[in-house]
């Protein structure tokens, strides 16, 4: 996924404080492609074999501590050499004042130099967590999400099938809407989906023979949420007589999303379903799945073991 998506030096930039010593030409657009850092300290003794331009590099006490001990004419040539590369910019750790040596370089190169008062460990493991939000694989569902009892619900169905009316609902029964009609999906770090509302429709909802409602102004902020973790997905789908529907929920079904799988139901909708019952329920009895407590499976053992009871008085 390295180099589908970016994220701005300048947003880092301001998210984590860093001080411009020096700015290349138009430094705050410059792309972010890699989550990864690096500590250029092999670099600094002359071993560039597998050294990745693109990455951040941090200078942190032991890089300091090693240029200090060396000649001013090994450190031109040190940070020539490191410099001459097209990194996106070099970060000074603990407000460590830049050599003159690595100004002089920086300004042959037109690179951009940054300071941070953190350390060099806490610094990199920030942004490195950071980077890996920014540049996590996504996908745009249409569909909606919502916060049920903590358990992020996505549900999906085909146009028309009460999506937002069964959102709606939940809404007015304390839970918290996170989007309507199109929902922003992101994998992160720990193998778990993340979802929330593109910006230009982030609290809105559309309502059938209503229209467009605002649904924080309406309901207050307690019923919405920027963002949340997608414990499963409810697909909403007209009742179909033929239609063989899980009566025991024995069976296990999921949904590959972006190679995360999530626990899948299907929810025929008809006239009289109380569908937003029917996804609390839903809701927390994934719960109790996934503390150790399956339903189904424990009556499934409790008819069996009457039947055996049964087969074996007899």
């Amino acid at each position: 996924m390295e180099g589908m998506y970016s994220v701005s030096l300048g947003t880092l930039i301001q998210e984590f404080n860093l001080e411009v010593v020096r700015g290349a030409k138009d430094y705050e657009h410059t792309p972010i492609e890699t989550e990864d850092l690096n500590r250029p300290g092999l670099q600094l003794i002359g071993f560039y074999d597998y050294f990745e331009a693109k990455r951040l590099q941090v200078i942190g006490r032991v890089e300091t501590t090693y240029l200090s001990g060396v000649t001013s004419q090994e450190r031109s040539l040190r940070f020539d050499q490191l410099l001459r590369h097209n990194i996106p910019a070099l970060i000074l750790t603990r407000d460590a004042e830049p050599f003159p040596e690595c100004m002089e370089m920086a300004e042959k190169y037109d690179r951009t130099i940054l300071r941070s008062h953190d350390t060099t460990s806490a610094l990199m493991s920030t942004i490195i967590a950071a980077l890996k939000d920014y540049l996590s694989p996504r996908i745009t569902r249409h569909g909606v999400l919502v916060d049920v009892y903590g358990e992020g619900v996505l549900i999906l169905g085909e146009s028309g099938v009460g999506k937002s009316e069964t959102a709606i609902e939940l809404v007015k029964r304390g839970h918290r809407l996170i989007a309507d009609d199109a929902v922003e999906i992101r994998r992160t770090a720990a193998m778990h989906l993340k979802g929330t509302a593109p910006e230009l429709i982030r609290y809105y909802i559309e309502l059938r023979g209503i229209g467009v409602i605002d649904v924080r102004r309406l309901f207050g902020m307690s019923a919405v949420k920027d963002d949340s973790q997608i414990d499963m997905v409810i697909n909403l789908e007209l009742w179909r007589d033929d239609a063989v529907y899980d009566r025991l929920g024995l069976d296990n079904l999921y949904t590959d999303i972006l190679d995360v799988q999530i626990p899948t139901l299907t929810v025929p909708v008809k006239p009289g379903r109380n569908l937003a019952v029917i996804i609390e329920v839903a809701a927390m009895n994934n719960r109790h799945k996934k503390m150790g407590y399956n339903a189904a499976e424990e009556f499934t053992k409790q008819i069996n073991q009457h039947f055996d009871q049964a087969l074996g008085g007899g």
